[in-house]
Formats: C-alpha cells, sequence, structure tokens
C-alpha cells in the first residue's frame, strides 16, 4: 500500500511538472516577453538575426532567423516589403488577413517556443506579432547541397546514373520520381538531442507488413543520443545482433536500388545529411545482388551473379586453403606443382601460416591507404606499391611468389562483392578462417564455415531469417538468389514479411505469348 501511494505522489508530481513545462511553452500575447525568451536562448549566437519592424506602421513585429540558413532576398521581397509597406485601415495587422500579404508558398501556425526553435535552426524565418499567441514559420531555407552525381562506390555499366546526395529534401523527391503512386508514404521524425537530425520512413503501403513499419518505428523511437551524423549511427542502434559481423541492413546511395527495394515489400529509412539510405530487412543473398543484375538480360545477369558467388568463396577460403595443404596436406598437390612451390619457398623464414598473415596485413594496408589518399594519387601508390613491395618481398625472401599470387587474387574477388560492407565482412573473417588452418588443416576450415553457416543461420534481420529463402526453404524465391530468372517468369513478389498483394505483373509476359492472337 505505502508503495502504490509513493508511486501515486510522483506520477502526480511528474503530470504537474509536465503541464507547467507545456505552459511555459506556448508563447505570450506580449511580443517582448517572446523576445526575452528567444534572445535568452541565442545568447552569444551573432549569426541569429532578430529583425523588428512595424506591420502597416501600426502592429509591432519581429522577424527571426539564421543568417546564411534562410534566403535574404525573398525575406526582403516577399516579406519585409508588402509588410511595411503604408496601406489605409486596421486590417494590415489582423493576424487572420496576414497570410494574403505573405507572398511565399510554405507558410506554418506555431504556438510554442520550441516549436520557433525547431524552425529557426531548420532556416525557416519565425514571424511574431504583439497581442498574438501564436507565429507564424515561413518555409524559406536556403540549404546548400551538392549536384547530383553518379555513386562511385555503386557504379554500373547499364543503369540510373544519378545518386543521392546529402539533403533530405532532394533525395525523397528521387524516390517519388521512381514511384509515382500515392501509396508511396513517408513518416517523418527528429533523432539526437542537439543535431535534431530529420528521419525519414518510406515504404509503400499495400505492400509492406504493418507489423514491420511498426517494429522500425519502435526501434527508431527508442533511440537517445546527442547527435546523429550519418546512417552509421542509426545503423547499430536498430540492428538485430550487433555483434555480428555480417551486415543486417543496406545501405545505398542510388535511388532506384531503394525503389526496387520499396517495390518487394522492405522499408526505406532516409537521414538528412548523408547520401547513404538504410534498408530493412536484408537477406544474405540480397547482399550479393547488384542493380545491374536486373538491367541485363537473364542470361549475363545469372552468369554475373554465379561468378559472383564463386570468388566470395574463394575470398573467403583460398588463403586459408593454401595454408592448408602446403602444412598439413602435401600429398593432394601435384608432384611437380609441389616441386615448384617448395622451390619458391626454400629461402622463405617463416612457415605457410606467417607468410599468408604478413601478406594479407599487408595488402589491407596498401587498400587502405589507397582510400585515405588523395584520389589524384591513391590508386597510382596503391598499384605501384603493391606491386614494388610484393617484388620485393619475393626478391628478399621474405614470401614466396606463389603466396604473392594467393592474396592477388583474393584481393581480386573481394572487390567484386556489390555491396562494401558485405566485401568488409570477408575480409574480417578470412584472418580468423588462416588461423585455423594453420592449426588443424582441412579440418580447421571446415570448421570455420559450419561456425559461419551456424551464425547466419540463427542471424535474423528485422525478423526476417538472414539465409531465407533457402532457410527456411521458399521454393517460389528461388527464381532470384543463386540465378536471377527471365522477368516474364517472376510473376510473384519475393516478400520477406508477408503475402501482401503478391503477384506484381499479369501471367502473360513471356516474349510471343500472344503471337497467336496477331492477324
Amino acid at each position: 500500500m505505502l508503495l502504490r501511494k509513493l508511486l501515486r505522489k510522483r506520477f502526480r508530481k511528474q503530470k504537474i511538472q509536465q503541464q507547467i513545462t507545456k505552459q511555459q511553452d506556448l508563447l505570450s500575447s506580449n511580443l517582448d516577453d517572446n523576445l526575452r525568451v528567444l534572445r535568452s536562448v541565442y545568447q552569444d549566437c551573432f549569426d541569429v538575426v532578430f529583425r523588428t519592424f512595424l506591420i502597416a506602421g501600426k502592429t509591432k513585429a519581429v522577424l527571426i532567423y539564421i543568417e546564411g540558413l534562410s534566403k535574404i532576398e525573398e525575406i526582403n521581397d516577399n516579406i519585409l516589403a508588402p509588410l511595411t509597406a503604408d496601406t489605409e485601415g486596421n486590417e494590415g495587422s489582423s493576424f487572420e488577413t496576414l497570410k494574403e500579404k505573405i507572398h511565399i508558398s510554405k507558410i506554418q501556425e506555431i504556438q510554442t517556443v520550441t516549436d520557433c526553435l525547431g524552425n529557426i535552426s531548420n532556416g525557416n524565418p519565425i514571424l511574431l506579432m504583439q497581442q498574438e499567441e501564436r507565429g507564424f514559420a515561413l518555409g524559406l531555407a536556403n540549404w546548400d547541397k551538392r549536384q547530383i552525381e553518379e555513386p562511385t562506390a555503386e557504379s554500373v555499366v547499364r543503369g540510373p546514373r544519378e545518386g543521392f546526395i546529402e539533403t533530405l529534401g532532394v533525395n525523397t523527391s528521387l524516390i517519388r520520381r521512381k514511384i509515382k503512386s500515392p501509396n508511396l508514404k513517408m513518416k517523418s521524425m527528429k533523432i539526437g538531442r542537439y543535431t535534431n537530425t530529420d528521419v525519414v520512413i518510406a515504404y509503400i503501403e499495400g505492400l509492406v507488413d504493418q507489423a514491420l513499419i511498426e517494429e522500425v518505428k519502435n526501434r527508431l523511437q527508442r533511440i537517445e543520443i546527442d547527435s546523429v551524423l550519418e546512417s552509421g549511427y542509426i545503423e547499430e542502434m536498430i540492428e538485430d545482433n550487433p555483434y555480428s559481423p555480417f551486415p543486417q541492413l543496406i545501405n545505398t546511395e542510388r535511388p532506384d536500388v531503394a525503389a526496387a527495394n520499396l517495390l518487394e515489400g522492405r522499408v526505406a529509412i532516409l537521414i538528412d545529411g548523408t547520401p547513404f539510405v538504410l534498408i530493412a530487412p536484408v537477406t544474405f543473398f540480397s547482399l550479393l545482388q547488384s542493380s545491374e543484375d536486373y538491367y541485363q538480360r537473364s542470361l549475363i545477369s545469372s552468369s554475373i551473379r554465379l561468378l559472383r558467388f564463386l570468388f566470395m568463396a574463394v575470398s573467403l577460403i583460398l588463403p586459408s586453403l593454401y595454408v592448408a595443404v602446403l602444412t598439413y596436406h602435401q600429398e593432394m598437390v601435384p608432384t611437380a606443382l609441389l616441386i615448384s612451390v617448395a622451390a619458391s619457398r626454400e629461402s622463405v623464414p617463416f612457415p605457410a601460416l606467417v607468410e599468408a598473415l604478413l601478406m594479407e596485413i599487408t595488402f589491407e594496408a596498401l587498400r587502405e591507404a589507397g582510400v585515405r589518399l588523395p584520389k589524384q594519387i591513391g590508386s597510382a601508390v596503391s598499384i605501384v606499391g603493391a606491386l614494388v613491395i610484393g617484388q620485393a618481398a619475393v626478391q628478399a625472401g621474405l614470401v614466396s611468389a606463389p603466396m604473392v599470387m594467393v592474396v592477388a587474387i583474393t584481393g581480386i574477388a573481394s572487390f567484386m562483392m556489390p555491396h562494401y560492407t558485405q566485401g568488409m565482412t570477408l575480409r574480417m573473417l578470412r584472418f580468423p578462417m588462416i588461423f585455423l588452418a594453420g592449426m588443424f588443416g582441412l579440418l580447421g576450415i571446415m570448421l570455420g564455415i559450419i561456425i559461419i553457416v551456424i551464425h547466419l543461420c540463427s542471424l535474423r534481420s528485422f525478423g526476417t531469417p538472414y539465409l531465407s529463402p533457402y532457410a527456411p526453404m521458399k521454393y517460389r524465391e528461388l527464381k532470384d538468389t543463386l540465378i536471377r530468372a527471365p522477368w516474364w517468369k517472376m510473376n510473384t513478389r519475393p516478400h520477406l514479411t508477408g503475402d501482401f498483394n503478391k503477384y506484381r505483373q499479369g501471367p502473360m509476359q513471356k516474349p510471343g505469348s500472344n503471337r497467336g492472337n496477331k492477324q
């Protein structure tokens, strides 16, 4: 009973404090009081402008904006000029008729100090009047933005050449250009106590499971953080298994990739200030699919996709296979090749395990150096550095020539991954696989593969099995995994979250199916 009474008192106090805070947040009818509050908030902020003037020479008003974030010319021409003009009568000071004099398209009525601060920070000027407990937020934000360019990390031979930029409004419009349907919904929220970053959840109503929308929204609303400067902040906060090396969300810079995933029943998360859009849920096989797979003919796309899966395995196990065979299973190598490898390793003082680790670490360091160096010299330094260091290491007897070939082939294989995060995962898993091969041989490689498969089977992305559609088996969706069936054969939508609107095209799409009807 005592505990119940204490909880009731605490609840009442919190409710009273919330009411007091809400009342203090409301704008006052006294313009000087509102100015006093806002000036105290923006103390020592030289770029915040408080422009006081008289509306129609009668009513005192103030315009508040941040220099550099608002369109100054439009403020002068469409707000200050018409409002300060002398007019007969008192209708100029009426709040209801004020909208007719402001010659801009976007005007929002606000009633709290919090709304004022939010709009000012977003670049929207605030107009407050004497004897009014409300004001106007004027849509005159002036954000400098980068030109729309082709993404460098997701370039294609055939396909659209446009990519997302750092401005949220431009990114949402790029998706709207792809999907011209009112069923494309976009819900907005703000995350970050200091940055107040705009985050948008995009989905297609009628294709997506509403339980997925609620789950994404709940995970985003639970985030309490000072700042969100990039999509990576949110990705780590909402993924199912944060300790897994495998990515559980796709990040993309391409509007066509985002639109294609939305049409498959997924959800896109757009964050202001970054060109990378998050997509959920994902599977292991979707991370190995490129947007160009759907623009080329099915035979070409399937061949390239199978090649991609092959080199994914090469990237993961080739160095460890080399170490295992040379250390424990020499009888598996043809005699002539074994003699040649033994001759090249004759002057190498290190065992195969140390040799592989030395070359792999050096190659990863060169690759990261090439990424961080300026673009003009980065590629040249990485290529020349790899050639010079590899040749010098072989001549010095530190590594053998076959090991250099193995590392080079492994590096090329890792570059075939369409998503950078998946390639990083394979690069990270390569080292424990080398250690297992050096300790247990081929048995260690099989043990590592079994551990990885078990982990993948237990992994989920927003409740979706990571190895779907193979575990659990869904025969209807196998047409777009290892190979890509022709478009006329993919009548059903590969849903990951349920059977909502599962048919995306008619049954008679096969070329030549209507030829018998022609005269």
